[in-house]
């Protein structure tokens, strides 16, 4: 949820300019998902539900924009217990002048993506590694970009090749805003890596993270972080806003809190 407001945030951004940009989904799986409750002793149709409830009538636009898409989405498939991921959420709000691409490498995840974008919409998906597929869409014509980039993180390596992904894009388009979403088990790791990444980045950035448990234990997934390069005009100042809005609505422990921190990088400002 906090990796989708996100990105609903960040589209929106974009937006706000009549000018066509290019929406890039590095890892995109097979575009949603069918929650179950027998995989969990929690029934999480019903958490989910509740929440979603929650966001479509919150009074924070970001997240009430999240909620309302999600629920439209499940209406438009006929599924209550649908959860769209990242390209099924972004094709509903590229506009008729923008384009997508949605990279899977997974071949069964790919096909299965591809058949779940929506007819009529400027966006395809492309069984290849998104890492590598870099180097094919950028720059894009429109001169403008959006990346999510969103490794499943099963090898460590993911860690090095997103230091690798970033440099390719930003030297081709230098003005890209790029979503990197990054799991917080021990935030010891996630900050040792961080703090080796960022000193590299030619390009401003901010760090968005929501935690509902401590964020130094091993034993679960604690949080998301999202490390945003070239953040639209307002974003750090819309997050302290919506974080903390969302975070309220999940079930947390005393442990929980949320994070924006901007990082000026070896240039200033903000694209606007």
């Amino acid at each position: 949820m906090h990796k989708h407001v996100a990105l609903i945030a960040l589209l929106a951004a974009l937006e706000r300019k009549n000018k066509a940009f290019l929406f890039v989904d590095t890892h995109a799986g097979g575009g949603s998902y069918t929650l179950d409750p027998t995989q969990r002793l929690n029934d999480p149709i019903a958490a989910t539900d509740a929440l979603l409830e929650q966001a479509r009538s919150s009074p924070v636009p970001e997240i009430a924009s999240y909620g309302q898409q999600v629920l439209a989405l499940r209406a438009l498939a006929g599924n209550p217990r649908l959860y769209p991921g990242s390209p099924l959420l972004a094709a509903s709000q590229l506009r008729a002048i923008d384009r997508g691409v949605c990279f899977e490498q997974d071949p069964v995840e790919a096909t299965r993506l591809g058949k779940m974008l929506p007819r009529g919409v400027r966006m395809r998906a492309e069984r290849a590694d998104g890492f590598e597929r870099i180097r094919a869409v950028l720059p894009p014509p429109e001169r403008r970009a959006l990346l999510l980039i969103d490794p499943p993180y099963e090898s460590e390596s993911d860690y090095e090749r997103i230091g690798l992904c970033l440099a390719e894009a930003l030297k081709r388009l230098a003005s890209a805003v790029i979503a990197v979403w990054y799991p917080i088990k021990d935030a010891r790791d996630s900050e040792a890596w961080l703090a080796s990444l960022l000193p590299r980045l030619p390009a401003p950035a901010c760090i968005l993270e929501l935690w509902i448990h401590a964020r130094d234990s091993r034993i679960c997934l604690n949080g998301s972080g999202l490390l945003l390069v070239n953040p639209p005009y307002l974003t750090d100042e819309r997050a302290r806003m919506w974080q903390p809005a969302l975070l309220a609505m999940m079930h947390h422990d005393k442990l929980s809190g949320s994070r924006v921190e901007v990082m000026r990088g070896r240039s200033r400002g903000s694209i606007r």
